[in-house]
């Protein structure tokens, strides 16, 4: 098993690393790859970022737990992503080429002509904080599948994922974080279906896998249930919620930049196509597994379901295959959290400084920085990478979306209006997530909803100071 493991993650730490061939020393070229990427790259890129260890222990764990109603958390996250996407990705990119921003703050921070520096550095920490958090989780996702399938202590193995994204992060920037992503989609795609096919005929075929299924309490009753909301209410606000969620997808600074590191807008059909063909069948596929995870582990009190993957893989699968498993997951903690530190050294580097800086010795030394302080994160933190992941990845929804969107509808928001919305999202989020309220509805979507309506203030009281001086 370590023999293929080693193997495949060499060849990924290889890719990386030969990206560094055509680096150049500007931050553009660092941190968006001087906007020469071709979409089916930036696709599967922006995917393979997005579909993360999360995937393949979170997901898996949440669906072990929840059954078949764990599709409407995929129904509303892909729906939410797709709308998002037809609103603002176009615009975006267009902006980006005409201000020449290197990130989703500057995009912002300097959206129309605009120069909103205090929302730009308050922005800039909200980013560090939530992108370490999230990048936190990734490593913790790999050393939880390196603890279960090769006995390696988690300490030490969240240690061997920060250390192979600091060596070729730094060596190529988003460049070779964008080709190991393209590898990495590869190895995710076909370990997963490895397992699934090895799962199912460990059980006795299709058929007696629905009968199993049919006859765990509850675990193939589509309607959500268990809600704090009860009824059809609280159905409609969990996927409402979860639509939230994907739309979200729109304020995470390390997909954004694979859209900006694209050749030109024209492409971005194109680049829906890869992402969302790939994000459907992986979504479909780790769902099946997480179900399949239950009826091979059955109900155990104490049982950690976020290890159900790496322990279903070491028991049904020869040990090259199950190598190639684990590489898998590792291949997907990488693709993700490469990019988190890689946006979270640009939020350093480009956005808190009243001058971005051009060194690149600077940007790798945040780059490495980075990586130490998520994996200090990784380390401290209790909570599952599920928890981490849906609480950072709404909290960034929060600070950037609603002010995204009122900006690509027109409107013309000063710093204290942008200052307002993401310090107002980001309370509720954490206020939602912490205080006792109904976990029905996704905290992220609180904060974006709040920060969104706060917007739409500020908007309308614009408009009435201009016709009304």
């Amino acid at each position: 098993m370590g023999a293929s493991f080693f193997i495949c993650l060499a060849l990924v730490l290889l890719i990386g690393l030969s990206s560094a061939r055509q680096a150049k020393a500007s931050a553009a070229d660092y941190f968006v790859a001087s906007r020469s990427v071709p979409p089916w790259l930036v696709g599967l890129s922006a995917v393979a970022t997005n579909n993360s260890g999360y995937m393949f222990i979170g997901l898996i764990g949440y669906t072990y737990t929840a059954g078949i109603q764990s599709v409407w958390l995929m129904l509303g996250w892909i729906v939410g992503d797709l709308i998002a996407s037809k609103t603002a990705h176009e615009r975006m990119r267009d902006e980006a080429d005409r201000i020449h921003a290197n990130g989703i703050i500057g995009l912002l921070s300097q959206w129309g002509g605009t120069n909103n520096r205090s929302w730009q550095v308050l922005a800039a920490l909200f980013s560090i904080v939530f992108l370490a958090t999230y990048a936190a989780a990734q490593i913790a996702a790999g050393g939880k599948a390196l603890e279960g399938m090769l006995d390696i202590p988690m300490a030490i193995g969240m240690s061997m994922v920060a250390v192979v994204v600091i060596a070729y992060s730094i060596a190529g920037g988003m460049r070779a974080s964008i080709w190991t992503d393209a590898a990495q989609s590869l190895l995710m795609i076909v370990s997963i279906v490895v397992l699934l096919v090895a799962a199912v005929a460990h059980l006795g075929g299709m058929q007696a896998v629905f009968q199993q299924a049919g006859a765990i309490d509850g675990f193939m009753n589509p309607t959500p249930t268990g809600l704090d909301i009860p009824g059809y209410a609280g159905a409609m606000a969990f996927v409402a919620g979860w639509m939230f969620a994907g739309a979200a997808a729109l304020g995470q600074p390390h997909i954004v930049s694979r859209y900006l590191a694209l050749q030109n807008t024209r492409q971005m059909n194109q680049v829906r196509w890869w992402y969302y063909s790939y994000y459907l069948l992986f979504y479909c596929f780790a769902t099946a597994v997480g179900l399949l995870s239950r009826l091979y582990f059955g109900e155990s009190t104490g049982f950690d379901p976020e290890m159900a993957l790496p322990n279903m893989a070491r028991d049904l699968l020869p040990p090259w295959l199950a190598g190639l498993m684990l590489a898998g997951i590792f291949a997907a903690t990488m693709s993700t959290a490469d990019s988190l530190v890689l946006s979270c050294s640009s939020a350093i580097t480009q956005d808190l400084p009243r001058k971005p800086s051009e060194n690149r010795w600077f940007l790798k030394t945040a780059t490495a920085m980075t990586t130490v302080f998520a994996l200090g994160i990784g380390l401290w933190s209790e909570q599952s990478v599920f928890s981490l992941v849906v609480w950072a990845w709404g909290t960034l929804g929060a600070v950037f979306v609603p002010i995204l969107i009122w900006q690509v509808l027109g409107a013309k928001l000063n710093s204290l209006a942008m200052l307002c919305m993401s310090s107002t999202g980001v309370m509720a989020t954490v206020a939602w997530k912490f205080y006792g309220f109904p976990s029905t509805v996704y905290e992220g979507a609180v904060g974006m909803f709040s920060a969104f309506v706060l917007g739409a203030i500020f908007t309308i009281s614009s408009i009435r100071s201009r016709f009304h001086p």
